[in-house]
């Protein structure tokens, strides 16, 4: 894939019922680093925008998946098509761009459901509760020394 965008979507889940918190584009990197996270991502076709997010539910539920993760895909500019990389876990650097668009503190969330409590019980009954508010942008201050090739 040429020139591949870095599409991640956030994901909770109970162990028992599991939704997507959107996705966020991290396609600008530096040396493999993020460098700006945008969400939602800007030109995803509606179709791919909902494939991603249909494929990260489905596969963090399958798992039995109990706490806030984040899927990760590359996606062809070209035809649209994704293809997986990762399930990360844990909280992200970059998660705040998601709190600021859907509301939800993930990082509270996250120690909830963890605790043994449900989706309901941290306010949200179904995907419906998640709604996206505008969009958010995080950029990250690196440091690069030029007389040492940039590193």
């Amino acid at each position: 894939v040429d020139a591949p965008r870095h599409v991640e979507v956030q994901i909770l889940s109970d162990g028992e019922s599991t939704v997507h918190l959107h996705e966020r584009d991290c396609s600008v990197q530096r040396r493999f680093q993020k460098v700006i996270e945008i969400a939602p991502s800007v030109g995803l076709p509606d179709e791919c925008r909902l494939a991603l997010h249909d494929d990260a539910v489905r596969l963090t539920a399958a798992a039995g998946y109990r706490c806030a993760g984040t899927v990760e895909f590359l996606v062809d500019p070209q035809t649209w098509k994704h293809y997986f990389i990762e399930v990360n876990p844990r909280i992200q650097v970059e998660h705040t761009v998601t709190e600021v668009v859907t509301g939800v503190d993930l990082v509270q969330a996250q120690i909830r459901v963890t605790g043994g409590e449900t989706l309901a019980d941290v306010g949200i009954e179904n995907q419906d509760d998640i709604t996206l508010r505008g969009y958010a942008i995080q950029s990250r201050v690196t440091t690069e020394d030029p007389e040492a090739d940039f590193r």
